[in-house]
């Protein structure tokens, strides 16, 4: 799990940062598959151990370090549902065509889909926060009367994040100037009144 998640006594954020970016720059460097948590403690100038105390292996880890940044952003409040949902693309669209990002999403993919474990933990304690941002989204657009009550979040957010994923990581295509636009007026589409 991540090391939000995990007990314990409090973590030093700086050994934490440096963790992750140390992931980063590996990827950057050597690509997924080969970036192994051994190169990532060494980098970092930490033990393995203190790798695992805050993630189960690789994938959290580079999960975390790469496509978590959206979480921490403010909520698009853009006043319309449609103009909100494609603000959060476009900033989901940023995160996962990163640099680092484009090279390791194929293989954490891979890694994700192979191991129900890690599903879970990409569920629950991942894909959280991007829920809950979609929530509060869907909420205001509801109180507006764009929405009814009835909307699937978790669907809407797999819909989302699939287009995104398939795009760049599966066909690795690029990025143009209106995908967030095209993605985001096609999903609040099958969502609005």
């Amino acid at each position: 799990m991540s090391s939000n998640s995990r007990a314990g006594r409090p973590r030093d954020q700086r050994t934490h940062a440096a963790i992750l970016d140390a992931a980063e720059h590996l990827i950057l460097e050597t690509g997924y598959a080969t970036t192994s948590v051994t190169a990532i403690a060494a980098r970092a100038g930490v033990g393995k151990d203190a790798i695992y105390r805050r993630w189960s292996g690789k994938p959290e880890l580079v999960y975390e370090a790469l496509f978590t940044r959206v979480d921490l952003g403010p909520v698009p409040d853009e006043g319309t549902v449609e103009a909100d949902v494609t603000a959060l693309v476009e900033a989901l669209i940023a995160e996962f065509s990163a640099p680092a990002a484009a090279i390791a999403l194929p293989g954490l993919l891979a890694d994700f889909a192979a191991d129900p474990k890690l599903r879970a933990v990409l569920r629950d304690s991942f894909l959280a926060p991007v829920k809950s941002r979609m929530g509060e989204i869907f909420e205001r657009a509801r109180v507006r009367g764009e929405i009814g009550d009835d909307i699937a979040i978790d669907l809407v957010l797999d819909t989302i994040a699939g287009a995104i994923f398939f795009h760049l990581g599966i066909l690795g295509e690029p990025v143009t100037a209106d995908l967030a636009t095209r993605l985001g007026a096609i999903i609040t589409t099958g969502i609005t009144r």
